[in-house]
């Protein structure tokens, strides 16, 4: 069974990619590339995916971006200059949903209100819903039920985020994702302003109002000695922000935006551009705000033509249900997709040792030639939702796993120490779970052989195979980081910081040596290249061929005991073999 790629349009990409932060390993970027340079990685990677700390941002780990100049902490010129030396060529962040509100334009919008260049950059929750709801008393417009029920949450309340502006008011703006308002304790300098206060009130006003605010209580609500209006307003005033707020794309603005950063990641050295949270850019009363159409496609079309101009491509990032069918739609139109189907196919493969759930997706992506990045672990968790059914237009398609698959998946990965992220609905309801947080080895049940196993079928499966920095080097749960971030930190479990000494005793073991080995055939063999062959073999193994003219790379695997063997040309036309085995 084999197919040709489809054209995507959009320049064609191959080899194995690198994924970390900029200070993932080491420091900085120039312990990482340090590392790449090491002659232990020698063709190892051809591309690297660098996460969006590399810009300035200030929470999320970098998804909340103030500006795409790179970060000066992390990121040096000779860093660029080491990756064009290696022949490595970036992959980016373009954020496309949100901005932090301590950018340029969200800062000039609260300090101008209504005269600022930046007014419609964001958008104004109450003008967005203005005659499709009602006003509530908190001075947002509560959407009308059916449309509430369309809503895709992020998190458990409505999405917004009150911005005070310049005259005293308070507007609410759309925030998909995190918020935080802080206000800033009173000094005696700000008490000065008010006239007839004398210092001893002043004193005992200024302590009240300051340990209710460490406290996070309500000063509103404080006897201020008949200074409340005056005092409230120099509070307010003072008032800091700490979120990501939505773009709203209807602005000219936003685009022309969109198109400067995508010719400064061009200017990096960037290939690749992943689209982060495209799926809820467009946003239309009557519509859902995630992946509403046609509106999201008009989106995707416009940004294409944008790549274009600047040789990028776009690799939209979206989590969904197999079921809905929404990664064909993206393929169909041009775009490679990310394919979150597989670290969960492989843990399922590996752990009943059998290949029927996983095979079944490798037929479908060898059969419609859809171009993908895959990948075992990521910055994110393993996804689990993405592998259901859906019911669509009142047909159900199957998923990839069934439910009690999916659980067992789950299940299985908790008893080894992973912990769950959820989502919730309007009505501040859990609906689903949405990851499971665990570093892969973990997920794996901290088993060599397991995740040998598990990189060589990546490296076979179609697509692009982007390696997490803490998988290649059998990283473990991380339950110290992922306590200290509280109850957001659950992804820190898998994004602990190498030092260049871990680093040096991991190029020492054999988990390590063994990828780089399997990387290196997968980045530089011709076979890669061509055709795969899927081999019919018994349910509990793995018989996977690549083949181009006389190139050969083929992957036997036994699922139950996972030893596997990989066979392969050289220039020569002579075969070699790599044994792999408990």
């Amino acid at each position: 069974m084999t197919a040709e790629k489809k054209n995507s349009g959009q320049p064609s990409l191959n080899g194995v990619m690198f994924n970390a932060y900029p200070d993932s390993i080491g420091c900085t970027l120039e312990d990482t590339m340090q590392l790449l340079s090491n002659p232990l990685l020698e063709d190892a990677f051809s591309l690297f995916y660098v996460l969006p700390t590399f810009f300035n941002s200030d929470l999320d780990r970098g998804f909340s971006v103030i500006d795409y100049d790179t970060n000066d902490e992390l990121v040096a010129g000779t860093d660029l200059q080491k990756a064009n030396d290696l022949k490595l060529s970036f992959k980016f962040d373009l954020v496309l949903n949100h901005m932090s509100v301590g950018s340029y334009q969200f800062q000039d919008m609260v300090q101008k209100g209504d005269e600022s260049d930046y007014r419609d950059f964001f958008i104004d929750w109450n003008e967005f819903w203005s005659g499709h709801g009602e006003m509530g008393p908190e001075g947002y417009i509560v959407p009308a039920q059916e449309h509430l029920d369309r809503l895709f949450m992020r998190k458990p309340e409505l999405p917004i985020l009150k911005v005070r502006f310049p005259d005293g008011s308070e507007r609410p703006y759309w925030n998909t994702f995190y918020q935080e308002v802080n206000y800033q304790p009173l000094t005696a300098e700000d008490l000065q302003a008010i006239d007839g206060l004398p210092s001893d009130q002043a004193e005992s006003i200024m302590f009240r109002v300051n340990t209710a605010i460490a406290a996070q209580e309500d000063f509103r609500n404080l006897e201020l000695d008949g200074y409340r209006e005056q005092l409230v307003g120099i509070i307010e005033q003072k008032r800091q922000y700490l979120g990501q707020m939505d773009l709203n794309a209807q602005s000219e603005k936003v685009w022309e935006f969109y198109d400067e950063t995508l010719a400064k990641l061009a200017g990096y050295g960037a290939r690749l551009v992943r689209l982060d949270a495209f799926a809820y850019l467009h946003k239309e009363v009557g519509e859902t705000n995630f992946f509403n159409k046609p509106g999201t496609w008009d989106y995707l079309d416009r940004l294409k033509q944008l790549a274009t101009d600047h040789d990028l491509t776009l690799l939209p990032e979206i989590h969904a249900e197999y079921g809905s069918g929404l990664h064909e739609e993206v393929a169909a139109n041009g775009f490679p997709v990310y394919d979150f189907f597989l670290p969960g196919l492989v843990i399922d493969a590996l752990d009943r040792g059998s290949n029927a759930n996983l095979l079944r997706w490798i037929e479908e992506l060898d059969a419609s030639g859809i171009e993908t990045v895959n990948m075992l672990g990521c910055h994110d968790g393993i996804p689990v939702l993405d592998l259901r059914g859906k019911d669509v237009d009142g047909t159900h398609r199957e998923g990839l796993l069934s439910d009690d698959e999916i659980q067992a998946v789950i299940d299985k990965i908790l008893q080894r120490g992973g912990r769950i992220k959820n989502l919730y609905g309007a009505d501040g309801k859990k609906i689903a779970y949405y990851q499971v947080n665990a570093t892969y080895f973990s997920a794996l049940g901290e088993d060599e052989q397991k995740l040998l196993l598990a990189r060589a079928i990546q490296i076979f499966t179609p697509g692009i195979p982007q390696v997490w920095y803490l998988d290649l080097f059998a990283g473990k749960n991380d339950y110290a980081a992922a306590d200290r971030g509280g109850t957001g930190g659950h992804k820190e479990i898998n994004r602990t910081t190498l030092s260049m000494a871990d680093v040096e005793r991991g190029l020492e073991t054999d988990i390590v040596l063994d990828q780089l080995k399997l990387l290196k055939l997968r980045n530089t063999h011709p076979a890669f290249h061509g055709k795969l062959e899927i081999i019919p073999s018994e349910p509990n193994r793995l018989h996977l061929a690549w083949r181009k003219g006389a190139h050969v790379a083929m992957l036997e695997a036994g699922l139950r005991g996972h030893g596997f063997n990989v066979t392969y040309t050289d220039y020569a036309g002579n075969y070699s073999v790599m044994r792999f085995s408990r």
